[in-house]
């Protein structure tokens, strides 16, 4: 059984120690919202899918090479050789500040559509125990956002768990255009999560949460960045602050935070150890360089609890 479908582009990823119009060196590796969660579920023991298309071109065996080797299953992803693999450029500009530049215009992940994900719900067994789904792969043309309500009809018709993070792009779409696409998919969505300026996104109403709740959404978690996170449902909110640790690169942490989040779901873990969970792989994010690279697997979930500079024998 696949415990997480999810769908969206990977690129290949650039990252620079200065100011790119300087030149100098970079290092390469991959880079994905929907990616990052499959590999950070992978890492802990879940079976994790992943649908995408990339080009028939050296970034693009870079990505599946990568996916491959960190356990995700690339079951129902393509190479189209007609189009190229996207890119995206990081530069550390100041401080802990990145500066992220896209080359996906035209991409191969732009290619994705309905009939990728036809196949995952048409295998035999059952369906996957969850779809998650972003705002950026909806952002990022007609065939991408057709394949993710196809998704989410399938799984909701299904019985799929369905989780939606916003993860608002905006020089992706506007407020106004992700509201357009992401609104109506609510009344198939199980699980939200958003920042606290995105949920503006699927509502225009004061208390946001509330509206969404009484939408019929199960549960909307709100995260809080270095202030935690709160889960809300019917029953009432809990809230868990953040893990204390030294910021290094505040990049992929969401999705480190989601992948911690919907690993302790499949877990069966209540709503408190959920959230302890997210908090804690969305630390090791922070605490690290790169998307997906520190993430942890299961048997590293407690090294936060050592003290600082404090060594495992």
């Amino acid at each position: 059984m696949t415990d997480l479908l999810t769908l969206g582009e990977t690129m290949a990823a650039f990252r620079t120690a200065g100011p790119l119009r300087l030149g100098g060196t970079a290092g390469i590796s991959v880079a994905g919202s929907e990616s990052t969660v499959a590999i950070g579920l992978a890492r802990l023991g879940h079976h994790a899918a992943w649908v995408g298309v990339t080009g028939a071109d050296e970034p693009g065996e870079l990505v599946r090479r990568t996916l491959r080797a960190e356990g995700v299953d690339l079951t129902w992803s393509r190479v189209d050789p007609g189009a190229p693999t996207g890119l995206i450029l990081f530069e550390n500009r100041v401080a802990d500040i990145n500066r992220v530049t896209y080359h996906r215009a035209g991409s191969a992940g732009s290619r994705l559509g309905p009939a990728d994900v036809t196949g995952a719900f048409d295998a035999p067994g059952p369906p996957p125990r969850l779809l998650h789904v972003t705002g950026i792969t909806c952002a990022l043309g007609a065939g991408p956002y057709q394949a993710v309500v196809e998704a989410v009809r399938r799984a909701h018709g299904a019985g799929s768990t369905v989780c939606l993070d916003i993860n608002h792009r905006s020089r992706l779409w506007s407020v106004t255009d992700a509201a357009a696409a992401l609104r109506p998919l609510l009344p198939s969505i199980d699980l939200v999560v958003a920042s606290d300026d995105e949920l503006a996104v699927l509502t225009d109403a004061s208390d946001p949460v509330a509206a969404l709740l009484a939408a019929g959404v199960t549960e909307v978690v709100v995260k809080h960045g270095g202030d935690g996170a709160t889960s809300h449902r019917a029953t009432g909110a809990v809230h868990r602050p953040a893990r204390t640790v030294p910021v290094v690169d505040t990049v992929g942490a969401g999705d480190a935070f989601v992948a911690g989040l919907l690993s302790g779901w499949l877990d069966g873990a209540d709503v408190s150890a959920r959230l302890d969970r997210a908090v804690t792989t969305g630390a090791f994010a922070v605490a690290t360089t790169g998307d997906w690279e520190g993430l942890p697997d299961r048997a590293e979930l407690t090294l936060l609890d050592h003290g600082p500079g404090g060594t495992v024998r």
